[in-house]
């Protein structure tokens, strides 16, 4: 049965182009092999993640040749932003996906919000997906493509402490639906909301307390894993066609229990 699925991955996206932002590190990197192995050719986004992007590249370009770019932009610089699609056009000649994945997370209470955390954690989760989907809207619509945006659980059940963030990754989830209606009935557009998939190095969540409280409140008793999320991409990018304005949890359960 492995075999038989692995032989379904390698064809469910072959030919496709699929870009993805922040696909250097941690879930994004999980979302370009997936998509990879499914037979994409994957346009690997990146900040400052130089190195890591390189290594994902040759990694991927191993198993296919040709089959991986990676392009640097800073996602708060408009100008550069635009030079994505472009980008991708340009390496592979068409555009099927884009998976909006780049995020800033960091705790912001209330007293202490500044204009740049605004701006920041704004621009990168909400800004940012806007005007990347308004730069690829004209090819997805010419591939019947899709978009699946990476949201999270607190879009709908604010995370104490992270306002600008929670409040950025709700206006995902409503451009989500918007775009949905927006592009159909050529370009599907749906999201991903993790839970707790991967620590941060920072803040209260890093604290080991912090961490077993919300692995005990989960269902399922456990974090989830980058793969989690990049299943969750590929099946709305592969295998659901009537699927279009949905927000998929993936999180063990635990927005049931917020």
């Amino acid at each position: 049965m492995r075999g038989i699925r692995d032989a379904r991955d390698m064809r469910a996206l072959a030919g496709r182009t699929v870009l993805v932002t922040g696909g250097a590190r941690r879930v994004g990197a999980a979302i370009c092999r997936r998509l990879h192995r499914a037979g994409a050719n994957v346009v690997i986004h990146y900040r400052t993640s130089r190195q890591a992007a390189l290594r994902l590249q040759r990694g991927l370009e191993a198993d296919r040749p040709r089959s991986a770019a990676c392009v640097c932009a800073d996602l708060l610089d408009h100008e550069a932003l635009m030079t994505l699609v472009p980008a991708a056009l340009s390496r592979f000649g068409r555009l099927d996906a884009l998976v909006n994945n780049a995020s800033s997370f960091y705790p912001t209470p209330l007293a202490d919000i500044t204009l740049k955390d605004w701006d920041d954690l704004v621009g990168t989760n909400l800004q940012a997906p806007l005007f990347l989907v308004q730069a690829a809207r004209t090819e997805l619509m010419r591939r019947r493509g899709a978009v699946v945006n990476i949201a999270d659980v607190h879009a709908e059940r604010p995370l104490d402490g992270y306002l600008v963030y929670s409040l950025a990754k709700a206006g995902l989830v409503a451009l989500t639906r918007s775009l949905a209606r927006e592009l159909a009935p050529r370009v599907r557009v749906n999201a991903v909301a993790p839970g707790a998939i991967a620590w941060p190095l920072t803040g209260a969540l890093a604290d080991p307390k912090a961490q077993a409280d919300i692995v005990r409140r989960t269902p399922l008793e456990r974090i989830g894993s980058p793969e989690d999320i990049a299943a969750a991409v590929h099946f709305l990018l592969a295998e659901a066609p009537f699927v279009t304005g949905h927000v998929l949890a993936v999180d063990g359960g635990r927005s049931i229990v917020l």
